[in-house]
C-alpha cells in the first residue's frame, strides 16, 4: 500500500521568532532589505529540512510569508490597491509592507491586549483592514475589491521558493489559496456603486490562476494545493455553483490539483466537492469525523484523498490507535490513494516542544506541538504501511492513558460546584432600566463620561521590572512596590486629563490571558509557545489541561490600592471566560462549553470581591465571543447559548448599584445583536472608528437599550486624532444611540503605545466630551 505523508503549512516565524526580530529591525530601519530576506530564505530552508527529514513525500512551498499569507496573494494577483499610490521606485517588499502597515508607518508591534487586528492611519494611506482568518485567532489582511480591480500574474517571488526547495533537492507541493476562498475574503470596495458582487470578478481572475498554474507545472511542481476553506461554510448558491466551471477551467493547465477544506464539515456541499475535477481531495478529520465515509465512497476512486487526522489547531498528542482504528478502513477503500496530512496548516500550533524544558514532565508527555506533529504523520504512515513502531505506539498509549486517568486533570470540588449551579444563576437582580436608574444615583456621572478600555503604556520600565522579577533578580516585595508605583502615575495623570471614570493601567499584567490563567488551576504556559497571530506579532497561548478554579483573588489588591488614590470610579478589569478560552489551547475531552463554564465561575468570584472590596464598576472583557462562532449557521445558536450564559454567570453574582461593563473589538456583532443584549451588560464598549461608527447603525436598528461606549479613536496607530475627528464621530453616534446612553473612549487598551501620544489623544477625546455636553 503506497501511503504518501505532506503538511498544508508550516509555522513560519521560526522555532525562537526569528522572523518577527527581523521583521522589527527592518521597520526600524537596522537591516537591510536583503538581509531580511536571507533571514526568510534561511527560515524556509530550515523548515523544508524538518519535513525531508519526517519522511515527508513532499515539502509545502507558498506557505511562508513576511506578514500574511493573504498579502501574498494580493501581490501574487496584482490587484494592490490603486488608493496607496506607490512610488515607482519602491519595491516589491516595500509595497508589501506599505500595504500592512500604512505608508509612513512607526510602529507594527500595536495590538489591543492580547491579539488583535491593527490599522495605521498615517499620510497617503492607511493601511488594509483586518479579519480574523476563519474561526482562528490570526489576523489576515482584506483584499479591496470593485468593478475596478484588475488582475495580473506577479509570481517570480513564488516561483523563485519553488526554485530554493528543488536546489536543495526537495520534492515541491506548491500551496495556494484557492480563487474563490481569495475572492470571499475580500471587502467590496464600491464608492458611489451600487449593485457590484465580488463574485463577478472571479471570470477575470481565473486565468491569472491559470497562468500561474502553468507556470509551476512548467518549473516541474506535479502537485498544486489549492485551499478553498469556504467549502466548509453555508455559502450562497451563486458561490456554490461557481466552483464547478471554475476547477473545470483550472483543471485544463494539467497540473494536478489537491483541493483543500478544513475548519469545518462540508455538509450540503460534499457531494459537489467530491465531484471536482481535481486530482485529490483533502479533508479535515478532527472537525468532521462523521464525513469521512462519505467522502470516501463519493470520491473516484482514481482520485487521492488526504485525509487531515492530526489536529493542526491544538497541541494534544494525537491517539495514534484511535488515529489507526479510523484510518485502516478507509485506506482499504482507496486502494493506496490515500494521502495523510494535518487537518490545517500548522501555522496556528508552537514550532516545537525541544525547547520547553521548563514545561512539567507529566504534561510535556501529553503535548505535540508542529514539530512533533510531523512525527506523529510519520508514525501512523508507517503503521498503516505494516511497519509500527512498537516503541513510539507504547509511549503513545501511556500518555493518553495518563492524561485520561490523572487526578491533576479531574477535580470532584469542580465537578460538585457545576452540578450546583441553579437555573437562575445568570441573572441579575433587577431589568436594566431599574439598575440604570441606581447606578446613576451612585456613580453621578456627567453625560458622555469618560473612560479607557483598562491598559495603559507597559514603558520599558515596567517590562524590564517584570522580566527581573521572573528571574529572580527583584524581590517580589519590591517588584510589588514598583507596580503600585506605576499605577499612581496612571491614576495620576487620568486626574490631569480629567477622565471621569478611570482605570489602574495594569502594569502589573504580562497579558489579558496569561495574567489571569497564571493564578488559576488547571492552567500550564510554555516558555516559546509562540504563534503567529499577524505580521511580527505573536501570542503565547496558555493550555487549559484540567479542571478551572481560582484559588485566590487575582486583582482586588491593585484595583483597592488604585481606588485608594482617587474620589473618582475606578473600574475593575477582568478577563471573561469565553476569552480565556478561545485565546487558550484548550482541553479536548470534555465540550467546550463546560471548560467556559468553569472558567465563568472562576471570574465569577473574582467579580464577587472586587464588589465586595467597593469597587462599583467591573469591566469583564470579551473580544473573543464573536471569534468563537462556529462556521456553520445551525452550530451557532448553540454556541451563543453556552457562551452568553458564561458570562452572564460571571457578572450576574453583583447588585443592582454595581455597573458591570463589557469590551468587544474587530470583529462584526451585526448578525449576533440578539444574543450580544442577551448578555446584558450595562455598558458596553466596542471598537468603531475605522468603520466611522458603521457598527453603530446596527445597534441602532436593533434599538439596543444599554449604554454603549464606541471607540472614537484608533489605538493601533501612532496618529494622534484631532477632537474636531472625535467630535464628529460622536455626532454620528449620537443619531443612531440615546445621547444619555453614550460613553466616550478610545477603541481599545493602549498597552502598546507611547505615554506622550496617549496623553495627547486622550486630552483631545475629553475636550470631545465635553463640547458634546455644551451642545
Amino acid at each position: 500500500m503506497t501511503i504518501r505523508t505532506h503538511i498544508l503549512g508550516f509555522p513560519r516565524i521560526g522555532a525562537a521568532r526569528e522572523l518577527k526580530w527581523a521583521l522589527e529591525s527592518h521597520w526600524r530601519g537596522e537591516v537591510s532589505e536583503a538581509t531580511l530576506e536571507a533571514t526568510g530564505q534561511q527560515l524556509r530552508a530550515r523548515h523544508w529540512a524538518l519535513q525531508r527529514d519526517a519522511g515527508l513525500a513532499y515539502v509545502t512551498v507558498g506557505d511562508f510569508a513576511f506578514y500574511d499569507q493573504v498579502a501574498n496573494h494580493i501581490q501574487l494577483l496584482g490587484c494592490e490597491p490603486a488608493r496607496f499610490s506607490f512610488d515607482a521606485a519602491q519595491s516589491p517588499l516595500s509595497r508589501y509592507f506599505t500595504m500592512a502597515r500604512g505608508n509612513d508607518s512607526q510602529a507594527d508591534h500595536a495590538g489591543c491586549t492580547h491579539s488583535h487586528a491593527h490599522h495605521e492611519h498615517t499620510a497617503g494611506g492607511h493601511a488594509l483592514e483586518m479579519s480574523k482568518w476563519f474561526d482562528t485567532n490570526y489576523h489576515y489582511l482584506v483584499p479591496e475589491l470593485s468593478p475596478q480591480t484588475r488582475f495580473s500574474l506577479a509570481c517570480e517571488r513564488l516561483l523563485a521558493e519553488v526554485a530554493e526547495a528543488q536546489a536543495l533537492g526537495h520534492q515541491v507541493k506548491a500551496a495556494l489559496i484557492g480563487p474563490l476562498t481569495f475572492l470571499w475574503l475580500g471587502k467590496e470596495k464600491t464608492p458611489g456603486e451600487s449593485g457590484f458582487q465580488r463574485l463577478a470578478l472571479l471570470e477575470q481572475l481565473l486565468p491569472v490562476y491559470g497562468a500561474l498554474l502553468d507556470r509551476l507545472k512548467q518549473q516541474g511542481v506535479s502537485w498544486v494545493q489549492l485551499d478553498e476553506p469556504i467549502l466548509g461554510l453555508d455559502l450562497p448558491n451563486a458561490w456554490r455553483s461557481a466552483f464547478e466551471s471554475a476547477y473545470w477551467q483550472l483543471n485544463q493547465v494539467g497540473v494536478n490539483i489537491l483541493l483543500a477544506t478544513y475548519f469545518s464539515p462540508l455538509e450540503e456541499n460534499l457531494s459537489l466537492t467530491c465531484r471536482l475535477p481535481v486530482a485529490g481531495l483533502h479533508v479535515d478529520g478532527i472537525r468532521a469525523p462523521h464525513e469521512l465515509i462519505s467522502v470516501t465512497d463519493w470520491l473516484p476512486a482514481h482520485k487521492v484523498l488526504s485525509i487531515g487526522i492530526v489536529d493542526g489547531r491544538n497541541i494534544w498528542r494525537t491517539d495514534l490507535d484511535a488515529a489507526l482504528a479510523v484510518l485502516l478502513p478507509l485506506a482499504a477503500k482507496r486502494n493506496g490513494h490515500l494521502w495523510l496530512a494535518p487537518t490545517c496548516s500548522l501555522l496556528h500550533v508552537p514550532f516545537s516542544l525541544e525547547a520547553e524544558t521548563d514545561l512539567d514532565g507529566e504534561i510535556r508527555t501529553w503535548l505535540a506541538f508542529a514539530t512533533e506533529k510531523l512525527t506523529e504523520i510519520a508514525l501512523l504512515k508507517d503503521a498503516l504501511a505494516g511497519h509500527p513502531d512498537d516503541a513510539a505506539l507504547a509511549m503513545s498509549r501511556l500518555a493518553i492513558a495518563g492524561r485520561r486517568a490523572s487526578p491533576r486533570v479531574h477535580r470532584a470540588s469542580v465537578t460538585q460546584r457545576l452540578q450546583a449551579l441553579t437555573p437562575t444563576a445568570d441573572r441579575r437582580d433587577s431589568s436594566f432600566p431599574q439598575r440604570q436608574a441606581v447606578q446613576r444615583a451612585r456613580l453621578r456621572l456627567p453625560d458622555f463620561p469618560t473612560t479607557t478600555i483598562g491598559s495603559f503604556p507597559q514603558t520599558a520600565a515596567i517590562r524590564a521590572a517584570r522580566a527581573s522579577h521572573q528571574r529572580g533578580e527583584l524581590a517580589s516585595a519590591e517588584y510589588e512596590n514598583q507596580m503600585r508605583a506605576e499605577i499612581a502615575h496612571a491614576v495620576g495623570r487620568q486626574e490631569a486629563l480629567g477622565l471621569d471614570v478611570l482605570v489602574h493601567g495594569e502594569a502589573e499584567r504580562n497579558d489579558m490571558v496569561e495574567y489571569f490563567g497564571e493564578q488559576l488551576d488547571g492552567f500550564v504556559f510554555t516558555r516559546l509557545g509562540w504563534v503567529q497571530s499577524y505580521g511580527s506579532r505573536c501570542v503565547k497561548p496558555p493550555v487549559i489541561y484540567g479542571d478551572v478554579q481560582r484559588p485566590a483573588a487575582m486583582t482586588v489588591a491593585w484595583t483597592v490600592h488604585a481606588q485608594s488614590l482617587t474620589h473618582k470610579p475606578m473600574k475593575g478589569m477582568l478577563t471573561g471566560p469565553v476569552t480565556l478560552l478561545q485565546w487558550s489551547f484548550v482541553r479536548d475531552d470534555q465540550p467546550r462549553a463546560t471548560t467556559a463554564l468553569q472558567l465563568s465561575l472562576a471570574i465569577r468570584d473574582e467579580v464577587q470581591d472586587l464588589e465586595t472590596a467597593g469597587i462599583g464598576i467591573i469591566q469583564i472583557d470579551e473580544p473573543a465571543i464573536r471569534e468563537g462562532l462556529p462556521l456553520r449557521r445551525g452550530q451557532g445558536e448553540a454556541y451563543l447559548d453556552w457562551a452568553t450564559r458564561a458570562f452572564r454567570i460571571t457578572a450576574s453574582v453583583v447588585k443592582d448599584a454595581t455597573q458591570i461593563h463589557t469590551h468587544m473589538c474587530y470583529a462584526q456583532f451585526n448578525d449576533i445583536l440578539p444574543q450580544i443584549a442577551a448578555m446584558d451588560a450595562d455598558v458596553i464598549t466596542i471598537e468603531t472608528s475605522r468603520s466611522d461608527m458603521e457598527l453603530l447603525t446596527g445597534l441602532g436598528q436593533f434599538q439596543y437599550l444599554n449604554e454603549i461606549g464606541p471607540g472614537v479613536y484608533d489605538i493601533h496607530s501612532p496618529r494622534i486624532p484631532s477632537t474636531p475627528d472625535m467630535v464628529k464621530l460622536l455626532q454620528k453616534a449620537s443619531a443612531v444611540i440615546p445621547p444619555a446612553n453614550l460613553w466616550v473612549n478610545p477603541d481599545c487598551g493602549l498597552k502598546t503605545r507611547g505615554w506622550a501620544e496617549t496623553e495627547a489623544a486622550l486630552k483631545n477625546m475629553v475636550a470631545a466630551a465635553q463640547q458634546m455636553r455644551a451642545a
